[in-house]
């Protein structure tokens, strides 16, 4: 079995997507993720520095690495023909500082524990060996991403 991307236009090579985050006060923003249906999301800093009203950007990071991962595992053993009952995922991190002392993400672990039948645990294995590599937010974050910024104050 080849593992083969999916063709949704999201995931095309060039397709460009945007979303925007207001400002509530403190340290709180409401994400529009600028898709129909889909409802803003509260993110926040925790403690002392904001009110921890929503995930911080780190677990925000560690939530699209995840969820890519396990998106792209379903992907495959769905191909496979392999039913997934039920599929947890955890995600273990550590922040650290760098030379200069800023905080940093050092690690991110994450385990898949999918629930499939006894008779299709070995037919897995092609997956395990493909999925990763179909996960665009894991391969990003390994490789460097390019972030440019920008500040443009208004008036």
């Amino acid at each position: 079995m080849t593992a083969v991307e999916p063709k949704a236009t999201e995931v095309e090579k060039g397709h460009a997507f945007a979303l925007t985050l207001a400002f509530k006060g403190g340290y709180e923003f409401a994400v529009d993720f600028e898709q129909p249906g889909v409802p803003h999301l509260i993110v926040d800093e925790h403690p002392p520095l904001g009110a921890g009203r929503g995930p911080n950007p780190t677990r925000m990071l560690a939530t699209a690495v995840a969820h890519c991962l396990a998106s792209s595992f379903l992907f495959c053993v769905r191909k496979a023909r392999i039913d997934v009952k039920a599929l947890s995922v955890r995600v273990e991190g550590t922040t650290v500082r760098n030379q200069r002392g800023r905080l940093r993400i050092g690690e991110l672990k994450v385990r898949l524990a999918p629930e499939v039948r006894a008779e299709d645990r070995e037919r897995i294995g092609r997956c395990l060996e493909v999925f990763e590599e179909f996960c665009i937010v894991t391969q990003s974050v390994r490789q460097g991403l390019n972030v440019q910024v920008e500040v443009a104050p208004q008036p």
